[in-house]
């Protein structure tokens, strides 16, 4: 797994790499993941094993790739020039920190020391040194000199009575102090370069025993504040090494400090594990001004002074705040859960629809944005399709429901109870808009009636042994296949509503698609092959090898039939030519298993969704 991840293009030599125009995506998780740049225009946050650096005004998108897996922090230094993030990666292996260089968006350096994981990352405020924390398994700070870019020294992050430290922060004025924090422990720490050592000192806090989430330091060095999972906050001063003051003494911040910021006019912006954001000063930590986001709140940014900050939580949402109104306008939405499929209404590439676990949202293609949110509470969303007049959007649900919402107001127009035994896991519509045709995990595929007021089921097809992953109708709305992981795909007569042909093969099938032709269909899954099929007898024309490692999860055909795309568990997007075989693009970008892709109406666009929340939009390599 690790060697293909690392040379993801030696598969496809002579290919040509295709051009990502957009990603919607940001992975909320990573603690402090979310910052603005000192040049107070971009934004920059991990998605994945990618960088985003998004300019806030413009949109504009820039990606920094060169990690090989998550990546669990980032950090900016004070002047802006450089940009460090680390990774997450599999135990026993060197985890990778890469130094970037900011303007011309490239990678400098990467120092890889620490094993796993590492935890967090901070810049002295001369942009002399980086000092790196490393995870529960590897337990070592690190100080790297920027300009030598290797390792001055290193040393146990925590004592051996303690847990594990996971939050640094360096100081604001000094290049040799620099604080970490975590489970029980809170040292500061000095830089003696002449003997090349760290001089770390305990922190007393008396009684108290607290978990530190999140740190940040006062200006002038002062004082620096720790957020715990108690929900308090504490105050404690570098140079005496003793507590300050602590608080609030009632009503703690529920589910934990999550995120902490220290303000040049004194006061703290503190939000919560439930995704409560407080302006509050020392020493009573009431709320001066609070306001209620969605999802536990993991970074607080100050964009310049502070009068305009951005907020990011678990649920990837990013808000900006303006501080004189306190008020949030949520400026990037993204899924959270794996998405589970794409699609695009009839003829149009202005904007498609996703699904993942709860919710099913319509984005508008060109800008990004969200237009519409449909959620589900505690339900998982498999499938979706646009009935081709546009009028509503069927969705295929695990509770074994199929819901039909208008697409414009999101407003349920119906219901289908109990349309599969365990769960609704495909879904297809035909286009005269009179019939859907499902498939549930227990492997039966139902055809349905679909009227003004009425729903009624005009057949059960029991043929699969095992569920239906995926079905496409045929033009003229007389057939239909459905591919299944029973290692069958089955051509059904959709006029006397029994089976045609039948396929079969030692794999779990994906996907599959016609040919525009209509006399072929191509199919894929677990066993990385693709196969041209006759539809006519079921007999295999062809197979293609359609990826080195993992399976192949989704596949699309445009219009005319010449190519079509993959994408799956290897995280590459690829575009065939039909008739030769051969892979002409291949998309680098993916962190996550691609779960499902589509080409646009009009071959403007590749869209392809992953397992970890991400929508990537590609350029379609040719002209349509």
């Amino acid at each position: 797994m690790m060697e293909t991840q690392a040379s993801p293009k030696d598969e496809v030599a002579e290919a040509v790499e295709l051009e990502l125009e957009a990603v919607i995506g940001f992975n909320g998780h990573v603690p402090t993941g979310l910052k603005c740049h000192p040049d107070q225009e971009h934004l920059v946050y991990p998605l994945g094993c990618t960088i985003l650096i998004q300019a806030i005004n413009t949109q504009e998108q820039n990606f920094l790739h060169g990690h090989g897996n998550n990546v669990s922090c980032v950090a900016i230094s004070k002047s802006g020039l450089y940009i460090a993030s680390g990774q997450v990666t599999f135990m026993g292996f060197k985890a990778d920190i890469i130094l970037w260089d900011y303007k011309k968006r490239e990678l400098m350096a990467r120092l890889s020391l620490h094993k796993g994981k590492i935890e967090a990352l901070a810049f002295s405020p001369n942009d002399m040194y980086l000092v790196s924390l490393g995870g529960p398994d590897d337990g070592s700070v690190v100080v790297w000199s920027i300009a030598k870019r290797e390792a001055i020294c290193g040393s146990p992050a925590a004592g051996l009575n303690v847990g594990n430290a996971t939050t640094v922060i360096f100081s604001k004025c000094r290049d040799e102090m620099f604080v970490t924090a975590g489970n029980g422990t809170i040292r500061v720490w000095e830089l003696d370069l002449p003997n090349r050592k760290i001089w770390p000192t305990e922190c007393q806090t008396g009684q108290m025993k607290r978990i530190v989430m999140s740190i940040s330091m006062a200006n002038d060095d002062s004082f620096f504040y720790l957020g715990t999972t108690t929900g308090d906050i504490l105050k404690m001063n570098p140079r005496t090494k003793l507590l300050a003051d602590t608080g609030p003494a009632k009503d703690k911040f529920s589910l934990g400090v999550s995120a902490i910021c220290c303000l040049k006019m004194g006061g703290l912006l503190v939000g919560s594990g439930d995704g409560l954001l407080v302006f509050c000063k020392s020493p009573s930590y009431k709320p001066i001004k609070k306001i209620q986001l969605q999802g536990g709140i993991t970074s607080i940014t100050l964009r310049g002074e502070g009068h305009q900050f951005f907020v990011g939580t678990e649920e990837s949402h990013i808000y900006r705040v303006n501080f004189t109104n306190f008020k949030e306008t949520l400026i990037t939405t993204c899924h959270f859960e794996s998405v589970e499929d794409i699609v695009f209404p009839f003829g149009t590439a202005e904007l498609f629809a996703t699904c993942a676990k709860k919710d099913i949202r319509v984005w508008h293609t060109l800008t990004n944005r969200e237009l519409l949110r449909i959620t589900v509470p505690n339900m998982t969303c498999h499938g979706i399709d646009f009935m081709r007049d546009g009028k509503s959007i069927i969705s295929a649900w695990d509770d074994g429901r199929i819901r039909a919402f208008a697409p414009e107001t999101g407003r349920l127009m119906y219901v289908i109870n109990n349309a599969h035994r365990i769960g609704v896991t495909a879904i297809a519509t035909t286009s005269d808009c009179k019939r859907v045709i499902s498939g549930g995990g227990e492997g039966e595929v139902r055809v349905w009636h679909i009227g003004h007021q009425t729903q009624k089921l005009e057949e059960a097809l029991k043929e699969h042994k095992s569920s239906v992953s995926c079905i496409r109708v045929k033009k003229s709305n007389e057939e239909c296949v459905t591919a299944s992981t029973d290692g069958t795909c089955i051509i059904w007569d959709l006029v006397r509503l029994r089976r045609n042909q039948m396929i079969l093969a030692n794999t779990l099938f994906q996907c599959v698609c016609y040919h525009p032709e209509e006399f072929q269909i191509i199919t894929s899954g677990t066993d990385r092959k693709i196969a041209y099929w006759e539809v006519f007898d079921g007999s295999v024309i062809r197979e293609l090898d359609g990826s080195l490692s993992g399976a192949v999860n989704g596949m699309d055909i445009t219009v005319e039939g010449v190519h079509f795309v993959t994408g799956g568990n290897d995280h590459l997007v690829k575009v065939w030519d039909y008739n030769e075989g051969e892979v002409t693009h291949v998309g680098v970008g993916h962190s996550g298993n691609i779960t499902r892709i589509r080409i646009s109406p009009g071959n403007q666009y590749i869209v392809s969704v992953s397992a970890d929340g991400a929508i990537l939009r590609w350029k379609y390599p040719f002209p349509s």
